[in-house]
């Protein structure tokens, strides 16, 4: 009776004659050997598991050492097997596989700090070899088809995982087959309503699928036959997830989506592929707009193939993909198709196909965790435009990139000398977002002085951010160092930290050592050019804060709850805890700058010191002036303050929906919303909303201003 592994080394030899079948046994041997004992959750033996792997790398057309690291690859992590062994007995190659899909293992995607530094090590070792994520890739897909044996909780949690990290990475390297069941398996767990509903969908409509797509099959290749052309048709319904994402971009039911079904046809040649198109659409008629060529222009992951979508004879249309047999494995295996380890090729002749993965990582050598994080979904996992430029040359950026992207694609000093673009010889915008085909002018200056702030919201790609960055890092310092003061001021204040900031050195200094700065200069600096957040150096602050407390009041536990907290959120100076309102004629809120006047009767009232009515105030009132401030020494107060804002706009339809929006949104809680229209096209929208002080309204500002129609937004009273 043949085992699990004979029926492996069958499916090897018939995949490549020069594998070296005894080391492959010997592996096996020795993972047999090391979990013995071990079962996986299901109560299989846990041996199962590598070698279902290593037949998942068979199938990807991977050498000898690749599929004797398949087999080991928990061999260190769940075993006293160690490195040293492997290599001894396996060689360097094997043993470097091993040691780096078990890292791999040991990232956690959460926090987003830890996620940046869990995804670079990711690119690492695939910039080192990429075979530790092809490897890795095998083990995700086998666990996710056994997901079930593992808690609800803990099948979400990979589910998502491989959702947002291992479909894309197989998708940038081509492996549209294995990317296609990843998302599908995933989806199962994520939405199983949802999937189930497309399941019994498909199920329903399974007959009217079958007989349209077998007298497609028929028709088109009855006309190659014909024609002399040699083919070979396929046909399939496309795949639960791209089906699952069609019907909620479009919020259509299943009996709704008509474009499910897909016909591949594979021919010899290049020069077949094109005749194939003609004669499909000389058979049914084509949908304008969907036809694609991506034998010219490739894309990135170095699929190539003629797309082009029909409608038949029933009227239901229906997607045709024709290519030749090599573009037909480089598009079910990606990389792997044309891998060279089994030809004995030394791997620096196939370093062209994943250059890309090094590049990535230098743009992004000194970004922060958000940034990073953006870029990688960007870079690594979106989709891409192809576009031209007027010497004809193809340029491929990620969807929704922009002429700034483009200029700085080519080069640094493009793009700093940008001042506007054509789009297919027409003057355009230069936040147009670029569609297929586009031919993209850039139009330069050397009058200018480089580029925009605002430019910074516009783009899309990290090479362009990190350039603007280190221009304004470069060019702009004194401008970097008052924006930023201002910046970190404004934040500082709003969140009651700017005191425990400015006049603790010790405060200072911790913040400066954690994010490597020499002086508050160079801190002001790159926050100005964007080099670090302002609200990563607030969170160090408040922690810092936190922390002089816990142990000021560890050295000086009887003394430190003498200060006892405003029921306001505001100290009275030389009266302490008394009665407190806040003016409405201004609306006060934490981070303002405010004075408080003492009322007859009523106790203290709180004014922000700009309000008019403190400029307005008798000289007999002089004396009821006092001073308050924000009782700092509570910095994680929760309390909601309430103020007032009037919205200037035009008088467009929609603008109040939008204006709602934005508040809800922002969890915003509204205490009133009106608006009314004034002569000559304007309106006004006066809103009184709770904030948590001054940076939260700041925000919200910014926001609505955003809007279009919106001419200005200003602080009312209430």
């Amino acid at each position: 009776m043949k085992t699990k592994i004979d029926f492996l080394i069958e499916r090897v030899q018939k995949q490549n004659s020069s594998a070296n079948v005894e080391k492959i046994r010997a592996a096996y041997e020795c993972a047999a050997a090391a979990h013995e004992g071990q079962k996986r959750k299901n109560g299989d033996p846990y041996i199962i598991h590598p070698v279902s792997v290593a037949e998942i790398i068979v199938e990807m057309g991977l050498d000898t050492d690749s599929i004797c690291a398949g087999l080991l690859h928990d061999c260190m992590e769940d075993t006293d097997f160690q490195y040293a062994q492997i290599e001894e007995k396996f060689g360097t190659s094997v043993a470097n596989l091993v040691d780096g899909v078990t890292r791999l293992g040991r990232l956690h995607y959460s926090k987003e700090q830890e996620q940046m530094e869990d995804l670079r090590k990711m690119l690492i070792a695939m910039a080192k070899d990429i075979r530790v994520i092809l490897i890795k890739l095998a083990d995700r897909l086998h666990n996710m088809r056994t997901i079930e044996f593992m808690p609800e909780e803990k099948q979400r949690s990979k589910s998502l995982e491989t959702m947002e990290i291992y479909a894309p990475i197989a998708h940038r390297l081509g492996m549209q087959k294995i990317k296609w069941e990843l998302e599908d398996l995933s989806l199962q767990r994520l939405d199983p309503v949802g999937y189930q509903e497309i399941v019994d969908g498909l199920a329903r409509q399974q007959n009217e699928h079958e007989e349209m797509l077998e007298r497609i099959k028929k028709t088109i290749g009855k006309k190659l036959d014909e024609s002399g052309i040699r083919n070979s048709i396929s046909a399939r319904v496309k795949h639960i997830y791209s089906i699952y994402r069609k019907m909620y971009a479009q919020n259509k039911s299943i009996d709704e989506i008509y474009d499910i079904c897909a016909v591949r046809v594979i021919v010899d040649s290049v020069a077949d592929c094109y005749n194939v198109l003609g004669y499909v659409h000389d058979l049914y008629k084509p949908i304008p707009g969907r036809f694609k060529d991506y034998i010219s222009t490739p894309k990135p992951n170095g699929y190539r193939s003629l797309h082009t979508t029909v409608i038949g004879r029933s009227g239901v249309p229906f997607e045709v993909q024709i290519r030749t047999e090599e573009m037909h494995k480089m598009a079910e295996y990606g990389v792997a198709a044309h891998w060279k380890y089994k030809q004995g090729v030394d791997k620096t002749g196939n370093e062209e196909t994943y250059a890309w993965i090094r590049q990535l990582l230098e743009s992004q050598q000194d970004t922060e965790a958000e940034d990073f994080i953006k870029a990688i979904k960007v870079d690594l996992f979106s989709d891409e435009v192809f576009v031209f430029t007027p010497k004809g040359d193809v340029v491929n950026l990620p969807a929704g990139s922009t002429p700034i992207d483009f200029a700085y694609g080519i080069h640094s000093a493009v793009g700093n000398r940008m001042i506007g673009c054509k789009i297919n010889g027409r003057i355009a915008p230069i936040d147009y977002a670029l569609q297929n085909g586009d031919i993209v002018e850039v139009l330069t200056s050397k009058e200018t002085h480089g580029p925009k702030r605002d430019w910074l919201k516009m783009i899309k790609t990290s090479e362009a951010r990190n350039k603007i960055k280190q221009w304004f890092k470069k060019e702009c310092r004194e401008e970097n160092i008052e924006q930023g003061r201002e910046d970190l001021d404004r934040e500082l204040r709003s969140s009651l930290l700017y005191s425990h900031f400015m006049e603790k050195p010790e405060i200072q200094q911790a913040v400066l050592t954690k994010f490597g700065y020499p002086s508050l200069e160079e801190l002001y600096a790159a926050i100005g050019y964007g080099g670090i957040t302002v609200t990563k150096v607030l969170n160090k602050v408040k922690d810092e804060v936190i922390r002089a407390k816990k142990a000021e009041e560890a050295h000086h536990p009887l003394t430190t709850h003498k200060h006892t907290k405003s029921d306001s959120g505001v100290i009275v100076e030389d009266i302490g805890n008394c009665k407190v309102k806040f003016a409405r004629c201004c609306t006060p809120i934490p981070g303002d700058d405010i004075i408080g006047y003492i009322t007859r009767g009523y106790g203290v009232s709180v004014h922000r010191k700009d309000c008019v009515n403190v400029k307005n105030s008798s000289p007999e009132d002089r004396d009821r002036w006092i001073k308050v401030s924000w009782d700092e020494n509570h910095i994680e107060v929760k309390e909601r303050f309430s103020t007032a804002l009037q919205v200037s706009t035009t008088d467009r339809m929609g603008v109040m929906s939008e204006v709602l929006q934005i508040l809800a949104n922002n969890h915003i809680n509204v205490r009133d919303f009106n608006g009314k229209t004034l002569s000559e096209g304007f309106g006004i929208i006066n809103i009184v909303i709770d904030v948590t002080g001054l940076s939260q309204l700041d925000a919200l500002t910014k926001k609505l201003r955003s809007i279009k129609g919106v001419i200005n937004v200003v602080r009312q009273s209430t």
